[in-house]
């Protein structure tokens, strides 16, 4: 055989002396079979590194144990670390993922998604950021979302936002602060974040600041927009609620370079908080996610859609809708 192409199912049998049928029930455990024969056919696959074509398998109705997975990137420290409880999860029970970063590029996820149902993966779990995808719409495969909202048929499976920017905004007024602002990716009615902000706000009688940098804006532009936006603030702004963690990085450092003390001067929350940015920023206050809990979660929702699909019911039916959302947690360090 030439070594420059996979063995097949017909190299397997060649090797093994024995049928392609054969290797087939081996394969799929089906009918009798001596322990000579299985044992001459384990030994032709670890001879020749022989890899089941699991989309031919997937094609003959059958799992190809694999779950895909779209990112934004895995970069972002949330991501990754939601990427790999993912992973974890899905290990306990037998499946592989595919990781796919769409870049914040709505091309590059419609891409992916088209590759993922063409290769019969068993289900899929999207956190993407890119809005008004028609495509998630035409999926008939078993299909949930972590903290993204597609349609009333497509679990989302997401920790209390609102709840989260409450309790933000309300830490940063029982420490001193007067007017704080809010820093966030995108505005608008589906931020629930940004509408515990606002809530809390209304109850004291305070205009409330919002600014935006574009969750999907380019790493060499960022910076210079972040500080446009701060900059933009009005005088009297002594805090800032940044919605993620990185962002709250950012307006530390605007801060410091501005000459303002934290806390003294100016206080901050962030949002997310990640085994990575705890790491790296151990004094942040931040609105904790409980990560693990989150893809533990969207996993059992996918696997009660899989198993519902395989039995020739729907898997977007809404008994299989996402439970409440998650519980968030204040980590009081010394930035507020």
């Amino acid at each position: 055989m030439s070594a420059r192409r996979e063995p097949t199912l017909a190299d397997v049998a060649r090797v093994a002396g024995v049928s392609l049928t054969t290797v087939s029930r081996v394969l799929n455990n089906r009918g009798y079979l001596s322990q000579e024969v299985k044992d001459r056919v384990a030994e032709a696959i670890t001879e020749l590194n022989y890899r089941p074509n699991q989309v031919a398998r997937a094609l003959h109705g059958k799992s190809t144990h694999t779950i895909g997975v779209i990112v934004p990137t895995v970069a972002l420290p949330f991501f990754g670390e939601m990427a790999a409880e993912i992973e974890n999860a899905l290990t306990d029970h037998g499946y592989r993922i595919l990781v796919c970063n769409s870049m914040g590029r709505a091309e590059r996820e419609r891409e992916y998604l088209d590759l993922l149902v063409s290769h019969r993966v068993d289900g899929i779990i999207s956190g993407g950021h890119n809005e008004n995808l028609s495509e998630y719409g035409t999926v008939r495969m078993p299909l949930v979302t972590v903290d993204r909202l597609l349609s009333p048929r497509i679990p989302n499976v997401c920790c209390d936002n609102e709840k989260g920017g409450r309790l933000a905004t309300r830490h940063l007024r029982t420490r001193g602060a007067h007017r704080p602002a809010l820093l966030t990716s995108r505005s608008g009615p589906h931020n629930r974040r940004e509408a515990g902000y606002l809530a809390v706000l209304h109850d004291a009688g305070i205009e409330p600041v919002v600014r935006t940098v574009d969750f999907h804006t380019p790493d060499p532009e960022r910076a210079g927009l972040t500080e446009a936006a701060l900059d933009s603030m009005p005088a009297d702004v002594d805090a800032v609620f940044a919605t993620d963690d990185l962002t709250a990085a950012a307006v530390l450092e605007w801060a410091r370079a501005r000459g303002r003390r934290v806390p003294e001067d100016f206080k901050v929350v962030g949002f997310d908080g990640t085994s990575a940015v705890r790491r790296a920023l151990p004094n942040l206050t931040t609105i904790q996610q409980p990560i693990a809990d989150l893809a533990a979660q969207a996993v059992d929702v996918l696997l009660r859609q899989i198993s519902a699909s395989r039995e020739s019911g729907d898997p977007h039916s809404p008994e299989f809708a996402a439970p409440a959302p998650l519980p968030v947690k204040l980590l009081v360090g010394v930035t507020s």
